[in-house]
């Protein structure tokens, strides 16, 4: 089978504006010890940590686990172990019909930046050979797991191995929860990690790809716009290339939310709407969305916002000097995160 066949089942795109993106259905294994249009009046607002609504078919101990503090990544991690088993009944097709017999590992590695960041890997059952490598880089608010699982072990299915982290300050990794205070910071984390996993013994020799999908695609671009050389295709789904006009605030506005960004970057400030029934279309899939319980849902702190605006800017500036081969799926059924 090609890339795209195995592609054919992908998952949800990007908003500054978060809803319940994505988490692991597995045990842990080798652990180490944007969005609606704004008006002039919008109104802005500071969240701090909240209680979780209640989940269908959760005890109110786990509501009360999920209502952690997720600010830091022990907590995180916390709140992801007591899900683990909840996470494996889910009724959904990603997770009910994924192959069997994929091999996953998962693992911890500090960065150059001395961060502990967590890593994902889903190999074909034993005697399938590989046909190439696949990074994947998560969209906003979201992980490298849950929804993501599934479509990996689709993928491995059909001969890939593919790789998948955590972004600091999302899922399971170090990091103050959905904080980029430099968006180029991120990408280049992601740039060290998968240089590590294109140097590994069995992938050697075989094609890279990367892929991104929404805020991940941002990513994807801009990695292979700092190493083009170095990748044998890029994948996007739903990237976020570009923020239309209609979605951004008014030009006051902004400038109000630059300058704020310098003195309370971490604060959750940005103008913020739920916009759940945009991103996950069918209701059911809303529902399952909710399980993914350490997805960042809150506002969108300030600094995050100004380096996503930036991002998308200077992507859409440069886009032009890029080689490589793309593909870009859009597709409803992963929504907009």
């Amino acid at each position: 089978m090609e890339m795209s066949e195995a592609l054919r089942c992908r998952s949800p795109s990007f908003s500054l504006f978060p809803r319940a993106p994505i988490s692991s259905t597995e045990h842990p294994q080798n652990l180490m010890p944007i969005s609606p249009k704004f008006s002039s009046n919008t109104r802005l607002s500071v969240t701090t940590a909240k209680k979780k609504s209640s989940i269908e078919g959760v005890s109110e101990e786990l509501t009360a686990i999920a209502s952690l503090n997720l600010d830091f990544a022990p907590s995180r991690r916390r709140v992801r172990s007591a899900f683990t088993e909840v996470h494996q009944q889910l009724d959904h097709f990603l997770f009910k019909a994924a192959p069997a017999g994929i091999k996953t590992e998962e693992w911890y590695e500090r960065n150059s930046r001395g961060l502990e960041i967590f890593c994902k890997s889903w190999m074909p059952e034993s005697g399938v050979p590989l046909k190439a490598a696949l990074c994947f880089c998560h969209g906003y608010g979201s992980t490298c797991t849950f929804f993501f699982e599934g479509i990996a072990k689709r993928i491995a299915a059909f001969g890939y191995g593919v790789y998948a982290m955590d972004y600091p300050g999302f899922g399971l990794s170090d990091g103050l929860h959905g904080y980029i205070p430099d968006f180029d910071d991120l990408v280049n984390d992601v740039i060290e990690h998968y240089s590590k996993i294109k140097d590994r013994p069995e992938v050697s020799g075989l094609p890279r790809y990367i892929m991104g999908q929404s805020m991940g695609g941002a990513i994807a671009l801009k990695v292979h716009l700092k190493e083009p050389n170095t990748w044998d295709g890029v994948i996007l789904v739903a990237p976020m290339c570009k923020i239309a006009e209609g979605m951004l605030p008014p030009t006051a506005v902004l400038k109000v939310l630059s300058i704020l960004s310098k003195v309370m970057p971490k604060a959750k400030l940005f103008p913020h709407k739920d916009i759940s029934e945009l991103t996950f279309r069918e209701p059911r899939k809303r529902k399952v969305a909710g399980y993914n319980v350490i997805s960042y849902d809150d506002p969108t702190r300030l600094k995050t916002g100004m380096e996503l605006l930036s991002a998308t800017q200077e992507i859409e500036s440069q886009l032009h000097k890029s080689n490589a081969g793309f593909s870009s799926l859009i597709d409803s059924s992963w929504g907009s995160r």
